[in-house]
Order: structure tokens, then C-alpha cells, then sequence
């Protein structure tokens, strides 16, 4: 961590470990690059078991220099910024996270409930900086994300491929028709999903999408051509015209789908 980043994050970290119903602090990826990086930002996900204090309490902690600051409507994330910098900090209670990995953990018939919204909030639970906790809570909960089970692996691999081979349809649906906006919309759902499909076959959560392009290429189990290809696909390039594009996103479903 930057030393920047570090004076910053114990600053809030020294703030909302004060509040009695906080359990466990972590530091989210984004804080790790330079604060001159286009992609930093301070992402502190608190963890907490009962309410925590009002807008204007949590905003009194936070310093008399916060400018911009915003909740949502949920009252689940505050955004601000200090010195330009912009600064996340989201709540999250015990209880719903413990919820949701029962039901990836135990209770698969239920996963209906939450593979749409993917792998990455246990990404974020699994890969997070512990800065401050005040049980083994966060602990034993990462012991319980490293041994899901088969079931849930492959519901959400069927579901993401399913997802994945939708967005094709609509690729080749939008090549006929000329439609340069859903060819877009179509050809970021198909990559995405393909990317999942092949985090899921490696028994890997998801990262953010800034993650997705690195992380994708270091997976143990990947098709052969698969890299190559989706460089190619990725890449603005004239000569890849969009009857290129969509010919090499057959090829990569299909690798995909073989595994």
C-alpha cells in the first residue's frame, strides 16, 4: 500500500472502528495503484453486525474536509472525496453476507436467488485487505469460501454460459441488422460472460472488471487458442471487421463450452 493511501485509510479505518456494531474492515484492490492511476480510489468495505450511525453522524466522523459527499439511497455507501482523491465506503451487514454464503454453501437449490449478480461480492470477501477486525468472523468465513462445493460451481458456469451464448445470438443478430449500438452492449455481455464461464471452470471468483483482463490469461485451465483470440477480439483494429469479431467469438464459445 501507498504511503499515501495507508495515512488515508487509517484515518477513516481509526474513525469508523468506533462504531460498536463494526465487526471487520477491509481494503478493496482499487487503493493499491498510484492515486495518480485513473483506477485508485479508497474502497473500504465494513462489515457490520446491527445499524450503524445516521448520514449526518457518518459524515461528521469522516472530517471536516470531505467534499462531494453522497449516500446512497439504501444507506449502504457513502462516496466523498479528500484532497481530489475519491473515497468509497460501503456497509455491509453480517447477517445478509452470511445469508448468501449459506446458500452457495449449503443450500444450492436456492442459488436462483443470487447467480445473477455473479461471484465477485466473494471475490471482494475472499481477497480484501484485513485492516481491522474484532472477531474471527471474516476468518472462518474465507475458510467456508475455499471449500464451496461442486454444485455451486457448476450452477453458476451453466448459468453465465447460458448468459454468454445469449449475447452471441444478439452479436449476430446485430451484425445482420447493422446495429452498431447492440453490436456493442452485445459484444461486452459475450466476453464478460465467457470470462466467467472459464473463473468458474477454474473454481476462481470473479474480480472486478479492470481485473478481468489479467486475471483471465493467468487461469490454470484455459482452451488453447483461447488467449490469442481474445486479444484479437479485444483489439480496435480496421482490419478486424465486425464479421471478423464475430466469427472469432463463435470460436471462442465454442472452446469455451468444450471444456
Amino acid at each position: 500500500m501507498k504511503r499515501k493511501t495507508k495515512v488515508l485509510a487509517d484515518r477513516f479505518i481509526a474513525a469508523v472502528s468506533q462504531w460498536p456494531t463494526v465487526d471487520c474492515i477491509a481494503l478493496n484492490e482499487a487503493a493499491l495503484p498510484d492515486t495518480l492511476d485513473p483506477y485508485f480510489a479508497l474502497i473500504l468495505d465494513v462489515y457490520h453486525i446491527g445499524p450503524i450511525p445516521g448520514t449526518e453522524q457518518r459524515k461528521a466522523a469522516f472530517g471536516e474536509d470531505v467534499a462531494v459527499f453522497e449516500t446512497s439511497a439504501m444507506q449502504n455507501k457513502d462516496r466523498f472525496l479528500v484532497d481530489g482523491l475519491p473515497v468509497r465506503i460501503e456497509y455491509k451487514a453480517v447477517e445478509k453476507i452470511e445469508e448468501v454464503v449459506d446458500i452457495a454453501d449449503k443450500r444450492t437449490d436456492q442459488l436462483w436467488l443470487i447467480k445473477d449478480s455473479g461471484t465477485y461480492m466473494f471475490y471482494r470477501l475472499a481477497r480484501g485487505e484485513i485492516l481491522y477486525q474484532k472477531s474471527p468472523w471474516i476468518d472462518d468465513l474465507r475458510e467456508r469460501l475455499t471449500h464451496l462445493p461442486e454444485a455451486f460451481w457448476k450452477q453458476m458456469r451453466d448459468a453465465h454460459e447460458s448468459k454468454m451464448e445469449h449475447f452471441l445470438s444478439d452479436l449476430g443478430a446485430a451484425l445482420m441488422q447493422g446495429d452498431d449500438f447492440h453490436y456493442l452492449i452485445s459484444s461486452a455481455g459475450f466476453i464478460k460472460n465467457a470470462c466467467v464461464v472459464l473463473f468458474c471452470i477454474n473454481r476462481r471468483f470473479e474480480p472486478s472488471h479492470r481485473g478481468f483482463y489479467e486475471q483471465v490469461k493467468e487461469l490454470e485451465i484455459l482452451p488453447g487458442d483461447f488467449i490469442g483470440r481474445f486479444e484479437s477480439f479485444l483489439r480496435a483494429d480496421a482490419e478486424l471487421t465486425a464479421d471478423r469479431k464475430y466469427s472469432i467469438a463463435q470460436l471462442i464459445a465454442k472452446s469455451v463450452i468444450s471444456l
